[in-house]
């Protein structure tokens, strides 16, 4: 008798995740959901300009990073782009809300 490690959890999460993102969905009102998606699609935008930014870094500085420090760098910009959107952004999410409460408004009359 033996213990059965072959039971995947995969099919259960993402519909666990779907539901509650679902269910969070429902409470907000599209106001809230529209500056959220503004404030994502910031932080996105942050994301591909600071990869840039630090694409041509040298990490043979006095610490030698290497390879750990590239295969690293991405989440550090991401990370880096997640506090700036959510600490009020460069601006880019309150012009994307703007706009998205437009399309909303139009598409309500």
């Amino acid at each position: 008798m033996g213990i059965d490690a072959s039971v995947s959890l995969a099919g259960t999460a993402p519909n666990l995740y779907a539901r509650m993102a679902s269910a969070t969905a429902a409470k907000t009102t599209p106001e809230a959901r529209a500056r959220a998606q503004a404030t994502e699609f910031e932080q996105v935008f942050l994301s591909s300009m600071l990869n840039q930014m630090f694409s041509g870094l040298d990490t043979s500085g006095p610490f030698h990073g290497g390879q750990a420090e590239e295969t690293w760098r991405g989440m550090l910009v991401d990370g880096y782009a997640g506090e700036i959107a959510r600490s009020g952004g460069v601006g880019v999410a309150d012009a994307v809300y703007r706009q998205l409460l437009q399309v909303q408004e139009g598409s309500a009359k």
